[in-house]
């Protein structure tokens, strides 16, 4: 995942483009984070104002869904599914060895900044639990060798 700091002409760009779309709060929340890897606690503003929101609402909204972030991810995603098919099957033992591993608790950034970890409620792979993503590459039966692999797959790049 590439992070990129802010421009004002970028979001500038994306308000033009999405401001008029009737509820365009997502939409422009998406784009900005798409654009930059996650939603800079400096844009709220701008976001409120070209919106006609308050700042509160905007924050809000980023708080409230977890696919949102206000801080810059690591420079590789690790999401964990946490749905029930994939706890059946490990997924909590499973990222418990994640957080050993790389020390850093689920929802964080390792400490060189290389490796976030999320959870997710599923990835439609509950057939081969547990399952998670790194990147854009979804993993099933991930067992904690698997998993040690995949990561030092990443670390290589």
């Amino acid at each position: 995942m590439t992070v990129v700091n802010p421009d004002d002409r970028n979001i500038a760009a994306i308000l033009e483009r999405l401001q008029h779309l009737p509820g365009a709060l997502l939409p422009v929340l998406h784009e900005v984070q798409h654009e930059f890897g996650y939603i800079p606690d400096k844009v709220v503003p701008d976001i409120a104002r070209a919106l006609n929101l308050s700042r509160a609402e905007v924050h809000g909204v980023i708080s409230f869904y977890h696919h949102f972030r206000s801080t810059p991810p690591g420079k590789h995603l690790v999401q964990v599914c946490r749905a029930e098919a994939c706890q059946a099957v490990g997924a909590r033992e499973l990222e418990a060895h994640i957080q050993k591993t790389l020390s850093v608790e689920t929802g964080a950034t390792t400490a060189d900044g290389q490796i976030t970890v999320e959870p997710v409620y599923c990835l439609g792979n509950c057939a081969c639990g547990p399952s998670l993503q790194v990147d854009e590459s979804v993993h099933g039966r991930v067992t904690p060798e698997k998993f040690n692999a995949l990561i030092s797959d990443i670390g290589a790049k």
